[in-house]
C-alpha cells in the first residue's frame, strides 16, 4: 500500500486558520479532487468537520477518539487501526489536519504538495520533512486569485 499525503502550504508551511483553508484556489481544489477520487482518504476530526460532509466517491476515514455518527464515514481511534483497515488498498491519501500529518509524515511514500508562493497568518502548519529523502516532480503550476503555486510530488527514494 502506498501512503500518500496531500496538502496545500504557504512559504512558511502554513496550512490553515480557524479550521479553514487560507487561500481560495479553485484549481487546487480540483487537483485535490482528481488526485484523491476513488481512494480512501484519512483525516482527523477537525478536518472532517471543516468539510461538513463526507467527500463523494472516496471512502472517508476519520481518526478520532470522539464518536461521530455520520453516514459515509468510518472512524478509528489510532492510525494503526486505520492502516490495517486500508491494507488491501493500492494507495491511500492523508488529507489533514496538522496533527494527522505529523503522525504520517515519517511513513509517507508520497507527498503531493501544492506549494503556494505566499505567506499568511495561520494557526496550523505542515510538518517539516527532509526533502533530500524524496525525488521531486513538478506536476503543474499556475496563478490564481493573486497567488502563484506549484503542484509538486515528492516520492520517497528507496535506499
Amino acid at each position: 500500500m502506498i501512503i500518500s499525503i496531500i496538502a496545500a502550504v504557504g512559504l512558511n508551511n502554513e496550512l490553515g486558520k480557524n479550521n479553514d483553508l487560507i487561500w481560495n484556489i479553485p484549481s487546487d481544489l480540483k487537483f485535490f479532487k482528481n488526485t484523491t477520487l476513488n481512494h480512501n482518504i484519512l483525516m482527523g476530526k477537525n478536518t472532517f468537520f471543516s468539510l461538513k460532509k463526507p467527500l463523494k466517491n472516496r471512502k472517508n476515514i476519520v481518526i478520532t477518539d470522539t464518536e461521530i455518527d455520520v453516514e459515509g464515514i468510518v472512524t478509528f481511534s489510532n492510525i494503526n487501526d486505520a492502516l490495517e483497515y486500508c491494507k488491501n488498498e493500492k494507495e491511500i491519501f492523508v488529507i489533514g489536519g496538522a496533527t494527522i500529518y505529523k503522525q504520517f509524515i515519517d511513513i509517507a511514500d508520497k507527498i503531493y504538495l501544492t506549494e503556494i508562493n505566499d505567506t499568511a497568518e495561520a494557526d496550523v502548519f505542515f510538518p517539516i520533512f527532509n526533502k533530500n529523502n524524496f525525488s521531486i516532480e513538478v506536476l503543474g503550476e499556475g496563478h490564481e486569485n493573486g497567488v502563484s503555486f506549484k503542484h509538486i510530488l515528492y516520492t520517497k527514494v528507496i535506499e
